[in-house]
């Protein structure tokens, strides 16, 4: 199973795969979290900003997800994912990819600007500190039509969206993954 998480930065996706992997890990389910930020860092750090490098991006991510997926590991791509087109090429090209997505507005974003991009992003023009591709503000961000799941940051708690994210991936896991795991008898 692959979760594709996509929302604004500051949502709270980083968050939530942690806590939902740390629940899986105890009920013995094997996981992998892709965090974009760490693997930008590491092996993306080549790739800018302009849509054909998030999209590339996307597609380095997916594939390794893939990878991680078909050992029957629940993977977790915790991204941006700003584009609709690169979750659908992703959700075609391989099995069992749930779109996930992770909402919450952007005034709160604002308020808890972890990373202080959105600071940046608000300076005028011209200002050398100003942020002018922030996904969201001025970046595209294709919200998602009808994700497979809707966590809305904002309306729950942290422990009510790990609790949604849990039930959801517990009950849409793939027969052979449920053996593997000895999943039934936990539901």
């Amino acid at each position: 199973m692959i979760l594709l998480f996509c929302g604004l930065s500051g949502a709270g996706k980083t968050t939530l795969a942690q806590n939902v992997a740390n629940e899986l890990t105890g009920l013995a389910i094997r996981t992998e979290i892709i965090d974009g930020d760490e693997y930008r860092n590491e092996i993306c750090r080549d790739l800018g900003f302009s849509k054909a490098d998030r999209c590339e991006n996307i597609r380095r991510l997916g594939f390794i997800a893939s990878r991680f997926s078909a050992h029957g590991i629940v993977t977790i791509v915790s991204a941006i994912n700003p584009y609709d087109e690169m979750r659908r090429e992703l959700a075609e090209k391989y099995g069992h990819v749930n779109i996930v997505y992770i909402d919450c507005p952007i005034n709160k974003l604002i308020n808890r600007d972890t990373k202080g991009l959105y600071k940046k992003a608000f300076l005028p023009d011209g200002h050398h500190d100003k942020l002018t591709n922030l996904t969201g503000v001025n970046a595209q961000f294709d919200v998602p039509y009808k994700p497979d799941l809707y966590i809305n940051t904002n309306e729950s708690t942290i422990q009510q969206s790990t609790s949604s994210l849990l039930y959801f991936i517990l009950n849409n896991l793939h027969p052979v993954e449920k053996a593997q795991h000895k999943v039934s008898d936990r539901i």
